[in-house]
C-alpha cells in the first residue's frame, strides 16, 4: 500500500516515520519547500534515535522508503491513503479535502490527524465523502500507538476498516470512535483531567508542581498499562460492581463540585504558567521534550518486552 502524508509538521513528520518504519512506501508533501526539507532532516534523526534505542531495524532503510514530492498531485498519483496533518482550522480542511479528493484514486482513503474537529465538518460536500474519516494520532505516534478513528454519517465500513488494518499493519493500536463529538475520546478525556487540575490549583489546594507529581507518580504509573475501567475493577474484591458500591456516593459527591463550566482565566493561566516557568526555563523547553521522547521509547521497550512475554505464554 502507497501512502501519501500531507503537512510536514511535526504530526505530519510523525506519520512519515510511522508509515516509513510499518514498511510502506510514502510519499510527504507541504506547501512550503523549506519546511518540507527541514521536516526530511528532522525526520531521519529522529530515525536514528529510534534505531539506537532498538525500536527500528534500520533507520537508513525507513528514512529511504520516504520520497519528498514538490506539487500535491505527485504525492496523490500512485496513493491508495492519505493522511492530512495540515492546521486546525475548519477552512484549511475544506479546502485542503476538496482538492485531495479531486486528485486522488477512486479506490483511495483519506484520512484527516484532526485533534478536534468532526470528518463531516470538511468532507459533506465531496462526491468521495464515503471515503474520508479522522485518523487522530497522539503526539507522538511513532512512540505512542493508540489511533483514533471516527468515522462521518457517510464514511463507508470498507473505508473505516481499510484504514483500521493499515493502522494494524504499521504497528499502531487503532479504536474506534463510534459517534462523532468535539475531541473525540482521547482529548474528552484529557480535557476533564485538565479542568480539575487548573482548578485545584485556583483553589489553592495543591501546587502546579505536585500536581503533576500525582499524576505522574500515581495515577500515571497504573494508566502505563491499564485504562480507568480495569482500574477500578482490580481496586475492589468483588470487582467493579462492588467498587462501585462502594466509592460511587463519593464520585457523585465530587462531581457536584465540578459543575462549573467557565474559562481558565488569564490569571489562572499565568499562575500556572509561572510555577511551570520556576520549574522548568523557557528555554529548556526543547530540550525537556527530548528527555520526554526518550522515557517514552524506554516506556515503548518495556512495552514490546510485555507483548513478546504474552505472547509466548499463549
Amino acid at each position: 500500500m502507497q501512502v501519501a502524508v500531507i503537512g510536514s509538521g511535526l504530526i505530519g513528520q510523525a506519520w512519515a516515520m510511522v508509515f516509513a518504519s510499518g514498511g510502506k512506501q510514502v510519499a510527504l508533501w507541504d506547501g512550503d519547500a523549506e519546511a518540507l526539507a527541514n521536516g526530511m532532516g528532522l525526520i531521519r534523526s529522529q530515525l536514528e534515535a529510534l534505531e539506537q534505542q532498538g525500536l527500528i531495524d534500520s533507520a537508513q532503510d525507513a528514512a529511504a522508503r520516504i520520497r519528498t514530492c514538490r506539487s500535491l498531485e505527485a504525492a496523490l498519483k500512485e496513493a491508495d491513503y492519505v493522511q492530512e496533518n495540515l492546521p486546525e482550522r475548519l477552512e484549511v480542511k475544506r479546502e485542503i479535502f476538496a482538492r485531495m479528493d479531486a486528485l486522488l484514486k477512486p479506490t483511495g482513503i483519506l484520512a484527516s490527524s484532526t485533534s478536534s474537529i468532526p470528518a463531516s465538518a470538511f468532507t459533506e460536500t465531496l462526491r468521495g465523502r464515503a471515503r474520508c474519516l479522522v485518523a487522530h494520532p497522539v503526539n507522538p505516534p511513532y512512540l505512542i500507538p493508540v489511533v483514533e478513528l471516527c468515522a462521518s454519517p457517510w464514511t463507508s465500513p470498507e473505508a473505516l476498516s481499510l484504514a483500521r488494518q493499515l493502522m494494524l499493519e504499521v504497528g499502531q493500536q487503532p479504536v474506534t470512535v463510534h459517534k462523532e463529538l468535539k475531541g473525540f475520546v482521547l482529548n474528552r478525556l484529557q480535557g476533564a483531567l485538565l479542568r480539575e487540575a487548573f482548578r485545584l490549583v485556583k483553589m489553592g489546594v495543591i501546587s502546579v508542581e505536585d500536581l503533576d507529581t500525582t499524576v505522574k507518580a500515581g495515577l500515571g504509573l497504573r494508566w502505563a498499562f491499564m485504562g480507568p475501567f480495569e482500574t477500578i475493577d482490580l481496586n475492589a474484591p468483588g470487582g467493579l460492581d462492588d467498587y462501585c458500591a462502594r466509592y460511587g456516593d463519593l464520585y457523585q459527591a465530587i462531581s457536584e463540585e465540578q459543575t462549573d463550566t467557565d474559562p481558565w482565566s488569564s490569571d489562572l493561566i499565568s499562575e500556572v504558567n509561572r510555577q511551570r516557568r520556576q520549574q522548568l526555563p523557557a528555554d529548556q523547553l526543547l530540550q525537556r521534550r527530548l528527555w520526554r521522547d526518550e522515557q517514552l521509547m524506554e516506556l515503548a521497550r518495556a512495552r514490546r518486552r510485555q507483548v513478546a512475554r504474552t505472547m509466548a505464554a499463549e
